[in-house]
């Protein structure tokens, strides 16, 4: 199955992209799909643990995605 995986701010700097496009077998997590993304270059000095959300609501690793999904990989927010 495919997915579409949305980058942000820290994220698509280090990564050099915004978006990705992941190939997983059936039956893939969130957390499966959060694994792919730390296995790319550069991606070893993103937070080991950051907030995700699956079709725009926010998801627990185990949750099982579905072809076409949209996972969001959102970066630490700062502000005061």
């Amino acid at each position: 199955m495919t997915v579409t995986v949305l980058l942000f701010a820290s994220y698509a700097d280090l990564l050099g992209t915004n978006q990705l496009a992941l190939d997983l077998s059936d039956g893939a997590t969130a957390g499966d799909a959060l694994g792919h993304v730390q296995s790319f270059p550069g991606a070893d000095r993103l937070p080991p643990n950051p907030l995700i959300a699956v079709n725009e609501r926010y998801a627990r690793r185990d949750q099982v995605l579905a072809t076409g999904d949209q996972i969001a990989i959102i970066p630490p927010v700062a502000g005061g």
